[in-house]
């Protein structure tokens, strides 16, 4: 079955729309790797100021290889073509990993 990875983001008030505008312009890269499944970017609504970056895999292997290869290269190093890398919008991060043992959707 499938593996879920949630990337849990706390994010100042200030730094929310930050946060959601590097998203919607990311190059996309995850879209096209092998054994990606889906992806979602939830904002909190009340109680917290942390964000659930959710992706689904078909295998550890196939997120193990997106993160040791083209992730890298959508988050990498500062001074790639001479600019700076810009400040995180996050304060700090922590990964869930979950292994899908059930699924539902909705009936045809």
């Amino acid at each position: 079955m499938s593996i879920v990875k949630i990337n849990v983001l706390t994010v100042p008030a200030e730094q929310r729309e930050v946060l959601e505008q590097r998203f919607a312009a990311r190059a996309g890269a995850v879209e096209n790797s092998d054994g990606f499944e889906g992806f979602e970017l939830l904002r909190p609504l009340e109680g917290t100021d942390q964000y659930l970056v959710y992706t689904r895999w078909r295998s550890e292997e196939d997120f193990q290889n997106w993160m040791n290869g083209s992730m890298k290269g959508a988050h990498g190093a500062g001074g790639e073509g001479g600019g700076e890398r810009p400040k995180p919008a996050a304060t700090g991060s922590t990964l869930w990993s979950f292994e899908v043992v059930q699924q539902a959707g909705p009936k045809a």
